[in-house]
């Protein structure tokens, strides 16, 4: 089964980052770096990424046929999403690798599991 590993991020945690010297920055992008080719030799990767600043984000609604587009971010809140990893793996992998995200140390990981197209009953 498919688990998207969701990386949370908030003001606190961007006034720890702000404070963290070049080498331990190093290190967190070395740790995130290494958890990636760790999970593509093992052919659990799917894709990973990390996400752009939330105000850089686009709000698009469909209404009766027409499409509007305004500025983002899509609302105020306090968490926004900085990245993700989906895998391919059990539940219990997902969240030994959910644990080894760096961001685990100081914010929060979520782990959901991906629905496939016979797990929903349209």
């Amino acid at each position: 089964m498919k688990y998207l590993i969701l990386v949370h991020s908030d003001a606190h945690f961007l006034e720890r980052w702000a404070g963290l010297t070049d080498a331990q920055r190093a290190d967190f992008g070395l740790g995130h770096r290494a958890l990636t080719d760790e999970l593509l030799e093992s052919g659990e990767l799917v894709v990973s990424g990390g996400l752009a600043d939330p105000a850089l984000g686009r709000r698009v609604a469909v209404r009766d046929g027409a499409t509007t587009v305004t500025d983002g971010p899509f609302a105020e809140v306090k968490e926004h999403l900085a990245g993700f990893y989906l895998v391919e793996c059990t539940a219990e992998r997902s969240l030994e690798i959910a644990a080894r995200v760096p961001d685990a140390v100081w914010g929060l990981v979520e782990v959901r599991p991906v629905l496939g197209r016979g797990d929903v009953d349209l």
